[in-house]
Formats: structure tokens, C-alpha cells, sequence
């Protein structure tokens, strides 16, 4: 099974490159920790060793695939707000693990908050690509 997850960051927001980065890493945690809370006891009860192990009992195959394998990460933009959100629905349609990511605007953005990035996936490769296949590479 191959899989990966696909980070989607906005273009059309001009980010500084070290922004950019922090919104795509932002959303690629948003994933894990966003499905980890309904397990809160994990985080406080078990040393960090046990936590992994029942952090990946917790989550569906191909995010165990995933996350034990190659770690795969592509990146790719959309030029516009709402063709983030419409990537982003799409994929919550489809059942794909998925983050949404808006920037409190304290270091950019004139201090407006700001969707800045999408994380989607992990899960198979051929699911994803029916979502954001078509989004050119960052």
C-alpha cells in the first residue's frame, strides 16, 4: 500500500517562505494531535515509548502504513481561499484524515486571521490523488 500525505498551502497570500513553512508543518501536526484528543489519556499516563504504540493502535491502517514506512510529504498550492476550503471539504467528504489551518495574523496579515494551509492525509496514495492530484507542486 502506498501512501502519503499532501500539504496544500495559498498562494495568492504572498507568504515569507518561513512562514509558508511553519502553516505546511502546522498542518501536517494538526493531523495527528486533532486525532489523538479523544484519547487524552495517552498523552498523561505513558511514557513517550507507549504513547507512540498505542498513538499508531489508535489510527487507521494507511496512517500506520504511513506513519512506519517512507513518512512521504508532498506539497502543492491553490491560488485562492475557497479553492483551499473546496480541497479541504473534498477530502472530509471522502473520509480523509484532513487539517485546516488559520493564522492568528500576529506576524503577517495585517493582524486579520488568515487560512493559510490544509493537511490531507495520510492515507492511500490513489484516494488522495482524487482530491488534490491535480494541484500543481509548491
Amino acid at each position: 500500500m502506498h501512501t502519503k500525505q499532501v500539504i496544500v498551502l495559498r498562494k495568492d497570500v504572498h507568504m515569507r517562505t518561513g512562514k509558508a513553512v511553519a502553516q505546511g508543518a502546522h498542518a501536517s501536526l494538526a493531523i495527528l494531535t486533532n486525532n489523538l484528543i479523544g484519547y487524552p489519556f495517552v498523552w498523561y499516563k505513558f511514557p513517550l515509548k507507549v504513547v507512540r504504540f498505542l498513538g499508531l493502535f489508535f489510527f487507521h491502517k494507511p496512517f500506520r502504513v504511513w506513519h512506519t514506512g517512507r513518512f512521504t510529504k508532498i506539497c502543492v498550492y491553490v491560488k485562492t481561499e475557497q479553492e483551499l476550503k473546496d480541497i479541504y471539504n473534498k477530502a472530509k467528504s471522502k473520509g480523509i484524515l484532513c487539517s485546516l489551518i488559520t493564522d492568528a495574523g500576529l506576524t503577517e496579515f495585517r493582524g486579520i486571521p488568515t487560512l493559510t494551509a490544509a493537511g490531507i492525509g495520510p492515507d492511500e496514495s490513489s484516494k488522495i490523488n482524487e482530491v488534490t492530484g491535480h494541484l500543481p507542486l509548491l
